[in-house]
């Protein structure tokens, strides 16, 4: 048995086009009310002042474009496809389709088509538009990630050996460090201190941190410290533990939507590791939403036709307040998702693909509904 390629009718390349402008002028209207309230006044009010160059702001903007279509991939698909289906009802075009012996299958073939295409892209931008923009965002106003952080150093039982506090690092350049050096005696509810080493500052190499100019507090079982000395260089961490140490350090000052997918996950494992669970849980969410956000893109398409999908006589009003309800609902509990999530009340697992069930339930319903 071959396999045969469907064949591109007038009708689906008629369908294409009307749905596909719709949906751009939908993502024009969306973007420009997006940026135009606060990103774009922020913009030019900073380089009115001086602070850069007009060219340095269009840029600057350009670089938000990212972040924005992230979001108006969905919004315009749905929007689109509802704009375009009320239109053909209102016309009767669907009404002659279905004279003709069309199913709804059949009339909405090349708008799932599109939506599966806007999927790929909605899925390239938050994968890499999104992290490149930002990095070039910091390149052009020559900004610094300044980190802050504490990690904690354990053994195989979990029992921790050391707590490293760096109170302000630029890129590998550490400042204010203080390591407290927990001896090997484990009490019930505190762990007793061996040594405290306070450094100015220090440097994350590849395979080890370095530590400058430290003071050593000697500290006695009975928790007095006993001796103050001085060390020129010492490294306290090395090998692995430098290397996920760095790692946790930079993307915990990083936004998630900022990190690539690959990276995300490595950050997810990292924090899983190093029994981090609450972050664990709110990075790994947030990981999988990165391929769950692109689906919606297909089922809001399929959404906006079944409520643009009406009798002659039937209020066109509707159709789009149930839209822009659907839009508002999704993007407002995102956060709280992502709180639950974080918080461990539901698996990751459960919400991340939370909204594409609701999505999936609201297509059946109206499908049912329409009695299409």
């Amino acid at each position: 048995m071959k396999f045969q390629i469907p064949k591109i009718t007038v009708y689906d390349r008629y369908m294409f086009k009307q749905v596909f402008l719709a949906s751009m002028v939908a993502m024009l209207l969306f973007t420009i009310v997006w940026i135009a309230p606060e990103i774009l006044l922020n913009t030019l009010k900073e380089a009115l002042a001086g602070e850069y160059s007009m060219k340095t702001a269009v840029l600057l903007l350009f670089y938000e474009l990212p972040k924005i279509l992230d979001k108006a991939f969905p919004v315009s698909l749905l929007l689109g496809t509802i704009f375009t289906f009320d239109k053909m009802s209102k016309d009767s075009e669907l009404t002659i389709f279905r004279a003709v012996g069309m199913s709804f299958k059949r009339i909405i073939a090349p708008v799932i088509v599109l939506s599966v295409i806007f999927t790929i892209f909605c899925f390239i931008t938050g994968d890499k538009g999104i992290p490149m923009a930002a990095e070039k965002s910091r390149a052009i106003l020559g900004s610094v990630r300044s980190t802050q952080y504490i990690y904690i150093k354990k053994d195989s039982t979990g029992h921790p050996l050391a707590a490293v506090v760096v109170s302000k690092s630029y890129d590998r350049k550490l400042n204010g460090v203080i390591v407290l050096d927990f001896s090997s005696r484990i009490y019930k509810d505190v762990h007793q201190l061996s040594n405290i080493y306070a450094a100015k500052n220090g440097y994350a190499h590849e395979d080890r941190w370095e530590l400058r100019k430290v003071t050593n507090y000697k500290i006695s079982p009975d928790g007095i410290y006993i001796d103050i000395s001085k060390i020129n260089k010492m490294d306290i961490l090395k090998g692995k533990d430098a290397k996920n140490a760095y790692t946790l350090m930079t993307y915990s000052a990083m936004k998630e939507r900022d990190i690539s997918n690959s990276r995300l996950k490595r950050y997810a494992n990292l924090l899983k590791h190093e029994s981090a669970s609450e972050e664990y849980s709110y990075v790994l969410n947030k990981y999988l939403q990165r391929y769950t956000h692109p689906l919606v893109c297909i089922l809001l398409a399929i959404l906006g036709c079944l409520l643009g999908f009406s009798k002659p006589r039937e209020q066109r009003l509707v159709g789009f307040t149930i839209a822009i309800g659907c839009i508002f609902l999704y993007y407002i509990t995102l956060p709280f998702f992502d709180l639950l999530a974080e918080k461990e009340i539901l698996s990751p697992y459960i919400t991340s693909v939370f909204p594409i069930i609701a999505f999936s339930i609201a297509i059946y319903g109206f499908y049912k509904s329409k009695d299409l």
